[in-house]
């Protein structure tokens, strides 16, 4: 039996987002493991769910972008002695170097290992070369693997480990397609959303990288073609993002699509807004690290269609060739969209990127320090 660990994972705050939801399912992991996991951030609305895993969160704002920041090397290094912390895990480049620095001031002999997990694609820097530092580097796709590598040549290949996210098949069912009860659902409460058409899908924040405006052009070229297609792009209607929200108003108006469109607010039930769907877009203009709406898409049997850059196209390739496109070629985009919606490829085997094979792998690597010993 292996012996229990302490764990620290090191990120700037617990408010939403992938970086924070993966922190938490490791915490859980921990505890579930008989080890020790404490969480060091900010804090935020996600601490109750870190603390109902059975983890620790101490509060100290290590991601504050000010050289106030530094007063948080001393307390940080006082709580991995009073932890006798075996692992710090850093997850944003700040608190990797609080938790760096930490490290240096303590005996050798009585120094934690280090452990980094490169989350994103970050513009390379002296500044965010903290992040190939660890003493084991996780990667979550291979996207992020070869990024590192071409920035950082000299980063020694074998301390990269290769750790997708992961998806809990249990929250992401498949569901029979069409699923005519929940479009019903979605269309009473927009009524744009309605009739026999298919149901196009874009969920993500409101911003522009997230390929909006690739969305809107895409339903007017197939609403052009004769198809009564219908797009729902949950999380772009934000707080402080009006005059984006009023462009992409204006764009559908231009495109003869705007009374088949509905831009709302984030939805907290997405897997019920997968089963209304009948195509899911993945449009980001930048390339992302990985392509978590992949795979949740395919877990609920929905076909997907992205661009073919990045961790999206990473998983389209493995999982959904059919809906690979070029980037930004938008003749490509409407013959892959009206291909998908007319003849859904065969869904994807088993999913491989589930939670338990990412918290597994991870645990794994936290081990690998007692083999070294």
């Amino acid at each position: 039996m292996r012996r229990p660990l302490t764990v620290i994972q090191l990120l700037p705050a617990l408010s939403s987002g992938g970086v924070e939801r993966s922190t938490i399912e490791i915490a859980q992991a921990l505890v579930d493991a008989g080890h020790r996991a404490i969480v060091v951030s900010a804090g935020g609305r996600l601490v109750p769910a870190l603390e109902a895993t059975g983890a620790t969160h101490i509060a100290l704002d290590i991601g504050a972008k000010s050289l106030r920041v530094l007063r948080h090397v001393r307390t940080l290094r006082r709580l991995l002695a009073d932890t006798g912390a075996d692992i710090v895990h850093a997850r944003s480049r700040l608190p990797a170097w609080i938790g760096w620095w930490a490290l240096r001031g303590l005996p050798e002999t009585r120094r934690p290992r280090f452990v980094t997990t490169m989350h994103g694609l970050n513009s390379p820097s002296r500044y965010s070369a903290i992040m190939a530092r660890g003493e084991r580097v996780i990667c979550v796709s291979d996207t992020v693997r070869d990024y590192l590598l071409q920035h950082y040549p000299a980063t020694p290949h074998a301390r990269l480990r290769v750790i997708p996210r992961g998806i809990d098949p249990t929250q992401f069912p498949a569901t029979s397609h069409p699923n005519a009860g929940a479009r019903v659902e979605i269309a009473a409460r927009w009524p744009a959303l309605g009739g026999d058409g298919p149901l196009l899908l874009l969920p993500g924040r409101g911003t522009r990288l997230k390929g909006h405006h690739d969305a809107i052009t895409l339903l007017g070229d197939l609403r052009a073609e004769g198809l009564d297609a219908r797009l729902w792009m949950p999380g772009a209607r934000e707080a402080g993002r009006e005059a984006y929200l009023d462009e992409l108003t204006r764009a559908a108006d231009a495109a003869g699509c705007g009374d088949a469109l509905a831009m709302t607010a984030p939805t907290d039930a997405i897997a019920r807004a997968y089963a209304a769907s009948d195509l899911v877009l993945q449009l980001s203009r930048k390339p992302e690290a990985f392509g978590r709406t992949v795979l949740e898409a395919l877990s609920c049997a929905r076909p997907v269609v992205g661009w073919a850059h990045g961790g999206v196209g990473e998983l389209l390739a493995q999982l959904q060739p059919e809906g690979t496109v070029a980037p930004f070629d938008r003749v490509a985009l409407a013959h892959a969209a009206r291909a998908l919606v007319t003849r859904a490829p065969a869904r994807a085997g088993t999913m491989p990127d589930t939670l338990r094979a990412m918290q597994e792998a991870t645990l794994a690597v936290y081990d690998e320090f007692d083999d070294d010993n």
